[in-house]
């Protein structure tokens, strides 16, 4: 069995570090890094993408609402086109700086609210497969199993991965539990690996209220600007890899590797 291990990275700014994401590289196999509307900065993003590519490590744009305040996890109102034009611009940017470096971007994975709106939000999320294949349509766009996202990604003609989080609750209805919410962020190591090794071997995972929800599981997001997230990668690697789950990027999986081919 195998799976893709990934982490927001580059999510610094200026002065101001966010995270360890030299760790972290040692433990995934897909980055997704922050294009400067949430977090990061041009210069980051080069550091970023020069460290994934030392690392072997596949990287995608983490495009987010313009809130770095809020660090791009406050829904903002904003309409379809502003949506798509927002997301254009940032995996432009993140693809140009790539391209300097001899990279290609592997992926797009919205960030935060903008994430979780567009899983639920169909105009949204169209807004959103517009822009990714406008720019390369054989980038693969995440999204939660049987989202609103990965629907729109499917009739774009993208190809689509379904992301997982072994360290987020869920509701019933397969949505991440509000960070609002207690309970909402699990930050046990040995529940965190127990339910990746759940998600990946049993497609499943126990909702917040108790109840078991089936999904599919492409890719798995461990968060790298939670405490102790490097140490928390390497357990939940170890813990996968013990269980027999070879940790690969989407270019090494199966499906995806006619539409990665040449990649990094």
């Amino acid at each position: 069995m195998r799976i893709d291990l990934n982490s927001d990275l580059g999510e610094s700014f200026g002065p101001w570090p966010m995270g360890d994401d030299a760790a972290l590289m040692a433990s995934i196999s897909s980055a997704n890094v922050a294009c400067g509307f949430h977090a990061g900065d041009p210069g980051t993003m080069r550091a970023t993408l020069a460290l994934a590519k030392a690392s072997g490590v596949a990287v995608g744009a983490h495009p987010g609402f313009p809130d770095l305040v809020g660090f791009g996890r406050r829904e903002m109102k904003a309409t379809p086109q502003e949506v798509e034009d927002f997301v254009v611009y940032q995996v432009a940017a993140l693809a140009g700086i790539a391209a300097t470096q001899g990279m290609r971007l592997q992926h797009v994975k919205a960030h935060g609210a903008l994430y979780n709106l567009a899983c639920r939000d169909r105009a949204l999320a169209n807004a959103i497969a517009r822009a990714v294949a406008a720019i390369d349509p054989r980038l693969i766009l995440f999204g939660l199993p049987n989202s609103e996202l990965i629907k729109a990604g499917q009739q774009a003609g993208l190809p689509v991965a379904a992301e997982v989080f072994a360290d987020r609750a869920y509701e019933a209805d397969g949505s991440l539990a509000s960070r609002q919410k207690a309970g909402s962020v699990i930050h046990d190591q040995a529940t965190v690996v127990a339910r990746a090794i759940t998600m990946v071997r049993e497609r499943r995972v126990v909702a917040i209220d108790g109840s078991e929800i089936a999904l599919e599981a492409d890719t798995i997001c461990l968060h790298g600007d939670t405490a102790g997230a490097a140490d928390l990668a390497r357990a939940v690697r170890a813990g996968l890899e013990a269980a027999g789950i070879q940790i690969r990027r989407l270019g090494q999986t199966s499906r995806f590797i006619p539409t990665l081919k040449g990649q990094i």
